[in-house]
């Protein structure tokens, strides 16, 4: 009787089919544990600089010197400088730039005027904290101007341009006398008016 073999033969394709998911599996293992070790590296490194750099921010935060603490003498003098840039401010808000007043004065007066005298008083104290006060009578007494002209019609050219200087009020002719000077009739003239206060005396 002839023997027979009943166990299935060797199929090396079978055997080689079988090994590729295993292979596979430890592949995707390897590259995943692979990745997490860079992921861990790079997190790593990030803390590592970042720690760096709060130890250098530390170090020079230590180097900066407290904040020295106000003494009471400083504190009265910062007060006292206050005071006086107040007191400044206030005086000049309270100062008339008699330079503008004096120079549209010359400005508006004709070719054919020459002054004799001219008077003029601040409406108001630079130190003083009170408005400036008009005058009881209704004359004004602020700004005077005496002079000369050759006719009453100079005399009233002189009043309208007064009359149009920014920094005058009240301008009223308070005099006008012909006199005869040899052949030549002359006009002696006195206007008076007041002198605006200026915007922070009016306050």
């Amino acid at each position: 009787m002839r023997a027979v073999n009943l166990l299935p033969r060797d199929d090396p394709n079978r055997r080689t089919k079988t090994n590729v998911p295993v292979v596979v599996g430890v592949a995707g293992a390897v590259l995943s544990t692979a990745l997490l070790g860079m992921m861990y590296m790079s997190a790593s490194g990030t803390v590592h600089d970042r720690q760096q750099q709060l130890d250098a921010l530390r170090a020079e935060l230590a180097v900066v010197p407290p904040p020295v603490q106000q003494s009471s003498a400083q504190a009265g003098l910062q007060e006292e400088q206050k005071a006086r840039v107040t007191a400044v401010s206030t005086a000049m808000a309270r100062r008339v730039a008699w330079d503008r007043v004096l120079r549209e004065v010359t400005l508006v007066l004709p070719e054919d005027v020459w002054l004799q005298t001219l008077t003029a008083n601040s409406p108001a104290s630079p130190g003083s904290a009170a408005a400036p006060t008009a005058s009881t009578s209704g004359v004004p007494t602020g700004f005077t101007l005496k002079g000369y002209t050759y006719s009453q019609d100079g005399v009233a050219r002189v009043l309208s341009r007064l009359m149009l200087v920014p920094d005058l009020n009240d301008v009223q002719l308070s005099s006008s006398t012909v006199s005869l000077v040899g052949t030549q009739n002359i006009v002696q003239f006195t206007i008076a008016a007041n002198v605006r206060a200026p915007l922070g005396a009016t306050s």
